[in-house]
């Protein structure tokens, strides 16, 4: 067997760090300034519910509009550009060789974001689709879906050209998540946008992209993160490692078939609300897996990344156990069609955010080959993060509960049931404005390491854990 010494593996880390640094810096320079620019149009959004008088006079950002505008942001600005950046450091590493394609992903990367910004013109000026996550103009789309093709050809090629046979965990996530994302959108766009179905049929295929996006996309691009930093960070091999295989397919089979909880009640054949629920307590298996291989981390300490990984993990299995509860006919009686949904939503986006936080902690220095400039700006966007993460989700989830509760009761008049959430509303955009000041920090912090260059560092590598436990 040959063995390779620590300083060989450190330096063949390095190498494939520069090789990627351009690109990935490109990527994530993006990512950050959409996240932020998101940040900002959640907050008006909210402000819009509680004074609808706001911005009333700009057709470009009325509610509407307006909330569109930040879907869209924050799930294809920030959230692709992120995960992607995230997904081909990580197959990249892995595979062992310097990046290949740069080109691709520079100029993918280009059009993207370009398309992005076409696309958000045609929400504000009116030719929004009206499909949730999916509500660009169609002229937009199929560029978008080339822009992609090409931004994920770095992370096939360092897939296909590993220089191990084997694979790892993290592999078989980000490469379900670039291979996947192509197949659900484009499905997605002919069926309701260039060929659209026909009535209820809509809202099933519009209800089954949105659950592929958080299945099949945030998910597994989180958690090829996940099994990646935890081995590297603590320099532990994950316990029970071989039943990764097994999470990974039951979340792959079972989590695309979720989305018709959202149809509960609805005027769609009552198999599909049935079979929702029943993925949604199925896909509880894959999370049980997830708590087998990762339960030593809520013992640890000492790492920054390693604070955002482990919130980002507790937020993912919280979401996957609220996902299952609240699909029950019971309970989505009252929390159907509420805030409740967005907090639902807002807990599955911070989850992902969080553990890519931590991502972005691990491989920005390793991109720059520096050290983060100040760790008081780190310590300040976690506390931030994570005030306005829970602050968020708990506000929009008791909003939902009490606007639910009074739907259900028909002696309350709308002018009611708004006082009754609007204290609610006003703590969601108070911590949507926390949350955002600490993504204006990382984005700072980021420019900063990239621009600045602080002194260089050596990042020691273990050889072991480069391969055999991802």
């Amino acid at each position: 067997m040959t063995t390779v010494s620590p300083n060989q593996a450190s330096a063949e880390a390095g190498g494939i760090d520069a090789s990627a640094r351009c690109p990935l810096g490109l990527l994530t320079a993006f990512a950050l300034l959409w996240l932020v620019a998101g940040g900002v149009l959640a907050m008006l959004n909210l402000l819009q519910l509680q004074s609808p008088g706001l911005l009333a006079d700009c057709s470009w950002f009325t509610y509407g509009r307006l909330q569109a505008l930040q879907e869209t942001i924050l799930m294809y600005g920030w959230a692709v550009n992120a995960g992607l950046a995230a997904a081909t450091w990580l197959l990249v590493r892995l595979s062992g060789e310097n990046l290949r394609g740069a080109n691709y992903l520079m100029a993918g990367t280009v059009f993207w974001n370009l398309a992005i910004v076409l696309g958000l013109t045609g929400i504000a000026t009116g030719y929004a689709t009206s499909h949730p996550l999916l509500q660009m103009p169609g002229y937009v789309q199929p560029v978008m879906l080339f822009a992609y093709a090409v931004m994920a050809v770095p992370g096939i090629l360092a897939w296909t050209g590993r220089r191990k046979a084997q694979t790892y965990a993290t592999q078989w996530y980000a490469v379900a998540a670039l291979v996947l994302l192509p197949w659900f959108f484009s499905v997605a766009q002919v069926m309701l946008t260039f060929l659209p179905v026909r009535g209820t049929l809509q809202a099933v295929v519009a209800t089954w992209y949105a659950q592929n996006f958080f299945s099949l996309w945030l998910a597994p691009i989180a958690l090829a993160a996940v099994y990646y930093l935890l081995p590297k960070i603590t320099g532990r091999v994950l316990h029970n490692y071989d039943f990764a295989i097994y999470g990974f397919w039951a979340l792959l089979v079972f989590g695309p078939w979720m989305g018709g909880r959202q149809l509960i009640g609805g005027p769609v054949p009552a198999w599909i609300a049935t079979v929702a629920i029943a993925s949604s307590v199925l896909v509880l298996f894959h999370h049980f897996i997830v708590v087998v291989n990762v339960r030593d981390i809520f013992r640890l300490t000492g790492s920054t990344a390693l604070f955002f990984v482990t919130v980002g993990i507790a937020a993912y299995l919280l979401g996957g156990l609220v996902d299952a509860v609240f699909a029950t006919r019971a309970l989505a009686m009252v929390t159907q069609f509420t805030y409740f949904q967005q907090a639902q939503q807002q807990l599955a986006l911070g989850a992902f955010s969080m553990i890519i936080f931590g991502t972005i902690y691990y491989m920005g220095p390793r991109l720059a080959g520096a050290a983060w400039p100040s760790i008081a700006l780190i310590r300040a966007h976690f506390l931030a993060v994570l005030i306005g993460f829970v602050l968020l989700v708990v506000s929009l989830g008791m909003a939902g509960w009490v606007q639910g509760r009074d739907l259900n009761n028909a002696a309350v008049t709308f002018a009611t049931m708004s006082a009754h959430t609007r204290p609610w509303l006003q703590l969601a955009a108070a911590a949507h404005g926390v949350a955002l000041i600490g993504n204006l920090l990382l984005t700072v912090h980021f420019f900063r390491l990239f621009f600045t260059r602080p002194a260089p560092v050596a990042f020691g590598q273990s050889a072991a854990l480069e391969g055999s436990a991802s």
